[in-house]
């Protein structure tokens, strides 16, 4: 029997709404239709006029998209949404997730609300939905709100408002590409002031998602040549690499048209431009640990002694290299872009400086840019560091001398195979953390804020393992890091014995070479 509650809260993924908007992928069905967009857009509207204390007729929203296959179809379910309450829509297009935040306040825009159409790196037949307004991105009790409106509003069949408005268009992208060309112009103080870029090679690769306008409309604008950049134009089908800076294959297409072309910097965006990678002119990647440290020394340049809130799986390199290098102080916390944002924003609020979030995934904000992840910001503030480098005859891949790599890096992605996983995960930690501590060669982290940290060092194996629950799926990841070859082998050795109990894990991924 259809449940229309569940059908509806099955959508939530943390702070978005993400679902199966296409047909094509075997055993996955369409949940997320224009309907069922256009009533969460409409739940969007009543729940931000309650929070605003402003009439549905006088509010302005802004819906942009992806490159996404479904991005029109969705697209047309969400501006119907915002009529059928009374609200004016603006079709922005093609657009990326940072600039849907930013409508809501740049000079002269002013949203009362932002609707971006996007699944980030998911596959094809995904989309999504985020929802922003001046304050931020709606968190996760909002969302739920925002659905518990739209159920009711599926089961009234939805009615429209006496006056419907007309839907305006807005090149936001444009818009936004100004604010980022004025930030560059300023802190790059060139000579020539309008052409700061002059003399550069940067190429981006767009993961022919919604970033091609970095090139376009910024980097050509501001005088680089950007020869050679690839998978600009929008695809949904995504036909050259994952859009994901995570990937290995991404990371290795960006790596190959940096050095190609002997460029001075090659950029990689995800499908929305939240998030960003990156390669050195001498074809050293970065990103994960790496991309934390980059913006951590920029960040430390301005503000020494900050405190940098980073996800869980940073290794310890990382950590020495901000306390013992940059003297700055290293705060791992949870999972989730979310998570660390909403964890550097409690930091200030206690007292405590704290000037960047970020994940090794890319996503990383700044507290100077309203802790807003956004992967065109980040590369805007490497490309101006790498300017400054230049100026002083030194290379940008400078800023990481002492950044140490991990002898050896794996993660495993343990199925659960149990219906209440989420329940039988928080058993397997719990036990697990019993295990580690009655195993004097096992060390466990104190204040960790997820999961069981375990490290090593003995005469066999130094490094660390990071056992925990996955944010949405029935998994639990486990990282592991040595700085000795056959490290990882040895740590699966000794959780053997506590794996072996656990019937409905799926441990078979620990030894498949």
């Amino acid at each position: 029997m259809y449940d229309l509650t569940d059908s509806y809260f099955k959508l939530q993924n943390g702070s978005d709404i993400r679902g199966i908007a296409l047909e094509g992928v075997e055993g996955e069905k369409v949940n997320l239709t224009p309907e069922v967009a256009r009533n969460i857009a409409s739940a969007f509207i009543t729940y931000l006029a309650n929070k605003e204390n402003k009439p549905a007729e006088m509010l302005e929203i802004a819906v942009g998209h992806d490159s996404r296959l479904s991005a029109n179809q969705l697209k047309t379910g969400v501006l119907e949404g915002i009529q059928n309450m009374g609200s004016t829509p603006y079709d922005c297009s093609l657009a990326s997730t940072p600039s849907m935040f930013m409508c809501t306040v740049l000079e002269g825009l002013e949203f009362d609300g932002g609707i971006m159409i996007t699944a980030s790196h998911l596959p094809f037949n995904r989309n999504g939905m985020k929802f922003f307004t001046k304050d931020g991105g709606l968190e996760s009790k909002e969302i739920k709100q925002v659905l518990e409106i739209a159920i009711e509003i599926a089961k009234d069949n939805p009615k429209k408002a006496e006056s419907i408005k007309e839907i305006k268009k807005l090149d936001l992208i444009s818009h936004y590409s100004d604010y980022l060309k004025e930030i560059i112009k300023k802190e790059v103080a060139s000579e020539n002031y309008d052409k700061p870029l002059e003399g550069l090679h940067i190429v981006v690769d767009a993961s022919n998602g919604a970033g091609g306008f970095f090139v376009e409309k910024v980097l050509k604008d501001l005088g680089a040549d950007t020869s050679g950049s690839t998978c600009l134009e929008p695809d949904g089908t995504f036909p050259n690499h994952e859009p994901n800076p995570e990937n290995r294959q991404a990371m290795e297409y960006v790596k190959e048209i940096t050095i190609n072309n002997n460029a001075d910097l090659g950029i990689i965006f995800d499908t929305d431009v939240d998030r960003m990678g990156a390669v050195f002119s001498n074809g050293k990647e970065i990103n994960k640990n790496a991309i934390v440290a980059l913006m951590s020394a920029i960040v430390a340049s301005r503000h020494p002694n900050t405190t940098i809130v980073t996800d869980s799986v940073t290794s310890e390199q990382l950590t020495d290299f901000l306390e013992n290098k940059l003297k700055l102080k290293h705060h791992r916390f949870k999972r989730g872009y979310k998570n660390v944002i909403n964890e550097a924003i409690r930091l200030n609020k206690e007292g405590i400086e704290t000037h960047l979030a970020i994940e090794t995934s890319g996503h990383g904000a700044l507290k100077e840019n309203y802790f807003l992840d956004d992967g065109a910001y980040l590369a805007v503030k490497i490309i101006c560091e790498l300017v400054k480098c230049k100026r002083q005859g030194k290379a940008l891949e400078d800023l990481l001398e002492g950044l140490e790599d991990p002898e050896e890096s794996k993660e495993y992605r343990i199925p659960i195979k149990v219906e209440n996983y989420s329940e039988y995960g928080l058993k397997v930690l719990d036990e697990f953390e019993k295990f580690a501590s009655k195993n004097d060669k096992f060390n466990l982290v104190k204040n960790n804020y997820e999961g069981v940290r375990i490290t090593f060092d003995d005469e066999e194996v130094s490094g660390w393992m990071l056992l925990r629950m996955s944010l949405h799926d029935p998994i639990l990841p486990m990282n592991i890091e040595t700085n000795n070859k056959g490290g990882v082998e040895i740590i699966l050795k000794r959780l053997s014995p506590f794996f072996d109990k656990f019937n409905e894990l799926d441990c078979s991924v620990l030894y498949k070479g």
